[in-house]
């Protein structure tokens, strides 16, 4: 399953977990990126690998940056 996700300066994708693997792919702009506790910065042509069930959230640091997220198996919560 893929989502694109729109973020403007500072807005802020709270630390979550969930089963599902993620890879998600900067499209546009640029994110902190925090990993299980590790933050680093990702810019657009980058990608991160998320295994289930591990903490991870962003906060943008331009307007209009794109992430495209990606998700296996399917998240029947966003249905």
């Amino acid at each position: 399953m893929m989502t694109e996700v729109s973020f403007q300066k500072d807005a802020i994708g709270a630390i979550h977990s969930h089963p599902h693997e993620q890879v998600s792919y900067i499209v546009q702009g640029s994110f902190e990126f925090n990993l299980d506790g590790k933050v680093q910065r990702v810019v657009k042509g980058d990608s991160i690998y998320i295994p289930s069930n591990t903490l991870h959230g962003v906060k943008a640091l331009e307007d209009d940056s794109i992430i495209l997220d990606v998700f296996t198996p399917q998240r029947e919560d966003f249905l």
